[in-house]
């Protein structure tokens, strides 16, 4: 099996057709990765695992009850038949509180802790007037994480819960992928360039 960045980013934009999920993808991507990097853990595996996370969920939005029929599950199915590595399998599947499946593994701790929080993020540089992540701020975001009407689909308590499963203060954890994702702004669409001329 070809275990690339190139063949997964293929597999992502295959299943994905909406380009804010792919974005969000390229988001956790960042993080993962940077986390990788800090760590020194292989950054290819990580990105990948990360860059899949919720390839599935445009075709299958979420399992319903039991019967496993849904994101993360198929995706993972998929995943497996194409020979991925059942580190990645178990990370994803780990991403999703309700497969009940547990994050033994630093990669599925880091995927995990990064997947909400990069949603917050581009919320908030979205709604700034420049709309450039490089003037995006620490304190801006510790408003917003505290006004539970703004991004409702963050889910805080997963964020908390992410910060401290990697043994994070919370504020440098939200700190060091605002940085991740300020790298890769460009490839995120958060550079200023979504400015109406």
């Amino acid at each position: 099996m070809n275990l690339s960045r190139d063949a997964a980013y293929s597999l992502m934009t295959e299943w994905t057709q909406s380009e804010s999920l792919r974005k969000h993808m390229l988001s956790v991507e960042a993080a993962v990765t940077a986390y990788a990097r800090e760590r020194g853990a292989p950054e290819e595996i990580w990105g990948i695992a990360a860059l899949l996370h919720d390839y599935d969920y445009e075709r299958y939005p979420i399992a319903d009850g039991e019967d496993k029929k849904g994101h993360p599950y198929i995706g993972v199915a998929n995943l497996q038949t194409l020979g991925y590595p059942k580190l990645i399998a178990d990370a994803i599947l780990g991403h999703a509180d309700y497969t009940g499946v547990k994050r033994t593994s630093d990669l599925a701790k880091v995927l995990y802790a990064c997947d909400e929080i990069t949603g917050l993020i581009t919320a908030a540089v979205l709604v700034r007037p420049d709309k450039d992540i490089a003037n995006q701020t620490l304190k801006s975001l510790k408003k917003k994480f505290k006004d539970k009407g703004f991004a409702r689909g963050v889910v805080r308590d997963d964020v908390r819960r992410g910060a401290e499963e990697l043994g994070l203060e919370l504020w440098e954890h939200v700190e060091f992928v605002l940085k991740a994702m300020q790298a890769k702004a460009a490839e995120l669409g958060l550079d200023g360039s979504l400015i109406q001329k």
